[in-house]
Order: structure tokens, then C-alpha cells, then sequence
């Protein structure tokens, strides 16, 4: 099955999807969400466990931080398409629970369609790469964040990419004081990619 360059997958499309072993686990694919050609678009990892369970992109913690930094950042959640670099849930059993697995680069390369279609459908101005994986994806190479942040990156659609930290690595932050200075960093980049967005900034380095 191919992704198809006039409309974003839709959950039929994911739930059909055997481009890699992911479905075999996961209860269901995670589509994006938001308006049709919404100017900014947030990519984040993969679904989590709540995601996994809703069919919904960021309704679990990390989803409740990233709302949070969005009224933070004064950007309206509705008016943003958010969705994921890879579809469906990777995990691993431990216990009863079911524990986040990063996922494999063959993984985010069977992906690589849904997520080109998304943008190519949405036609985002600006592109916010939530972290180390969505950012691989968007860009098509290994990059840290740090050095993302420190450099201009465009999409081969043409559209502005921010690169900033996910949610989650916000949460798992060992102590207050660095969650609370990965919390301004995201809700910064935010601010800077709406007001990118809306062609109240130029794209710049920091």
C-alpha cells in the first residue's frame, strides 16, 4: 500500500500497513491530527501506550506537557497538525506494563511514506521535530538536537524545520531544575516556529 500525496494515511491506511513488524504488537495505528493545511506541524517519536490505546496522537503525559507548552507558547492546539514519525506502538513487556522501545532505524525508514505524504498534504510553512527520532526522520540523517538547533534545516518541501525536545524527555529528566530548563527550551522553540509560521520571523540560527 502506498501513501497517497493528496490526502494524509488515514487510520484504515496504518491498520492495513505490514511495511515492518510494528502492527504484530500494537492494538491499532496512530494517525495525525489536525486542520488540512495547517501552517505548523509538530512531529513527534511514535504512539505511546495511551496513544496505542485511543488511536490519537499525544493524549498521554507527554501529550499533557505538550498542550501545556502549547498554551505556554501561545499557540492554539487546533490550529496545529500533530502527528508521528512512526505509526504504530514499540514496546516491550515488563511485568504487567508495557515499556516504551525505541524504535529501529528500519522502522522509521518503513514509516518514511506516511510521514512524507502528511507533509506533502498538509503543506506545513514550519516543521517542529520533537526530538532525536522525528528529527532523523524529517531530515533523513543522524542529528542531535543540540546541533539542530544551532543550524538552518529545510525540508525538501521547502518548509522550515525547528528542531526542539520531546515532551517525554522533559518528564524524564532526573532532576526539577533541568525539566524545568527542557520546558523553557520547548515552549521557546514553539513561540519561535508559531511566530516563524505566521511570517513574524525570519528563520534564523540561534
Amino acid at each position: 500500500m502506498s501513501a497517497s500525496r493528496d490526502s494524509p494515511p488515514t487510520k484504515s491506511d496504518l491498520d492495513a500497513c505490514r511495511r515492518c513488524p510494528l502492527w504484530e504488537r500494537a492494538t491499532q495505528g496512530v494517525p495525525g491530527e489536525g486542520p488540512r493545511r495547517a501552517p505548523l506541524m509538530l512531529v513527534g517519536e511514535q504512539p505511546g501506550d495511551e496513544e496505542d490505546r485511543q488511536g490519537k496522537p499525544f493524549v498521554g503525559p507527554a501529550g499533557k506537557l505538550l498542550r501545556r507548552a502549547l498554551d505556554d507558547a501561545g499557540v492554539v492546539r487546533d490550529e496545529v497538525y500533530i502527528t508521528n514519525a512512526v505509526k504504530h506502538f514499540s514496546w516491550e513487556p515488563r511485568g504487567k506494563r508495557r515499556i516504551h522501545k525505541t524504535p529501529a532505524q528500519r522502522e522509521i525508514a518503513a514509516c518514511h511514506d506516511w510521514l512524507e505524504s502528511e507533509i506533502a498534504a498538509e503543506h506545513p510553512v514550519v516543521i517542529v521535530a520533537l526530538g532525536a527520532t522525528a528529527l532523523r526522520a524529517i531530515v533523513g540523517r543522524k542529528i542531535s538536537i543540540a546541533e539542530a538547533r544551532a543550524n538552518s534545516l529545510v525540508h525538501a518541501s521547502g518548509a522550515q524545520v525547528v528542531a526542539t525536545y520531546h515532551p517525554s524527555a522533559v518528564l524524564r529528566a532526573p532532576e526539577k531544575s533541568r525539566q524545568a530548563e527542557l520546558y523553557d527550551v520547548l515552549v521557546a522553540d514553539l513561540q519561535r516556529a508559531h511566530r516563524m509560521a505566521r511570517g513574524k520571523e525570519p528563520y534564523r540560527v540561534r
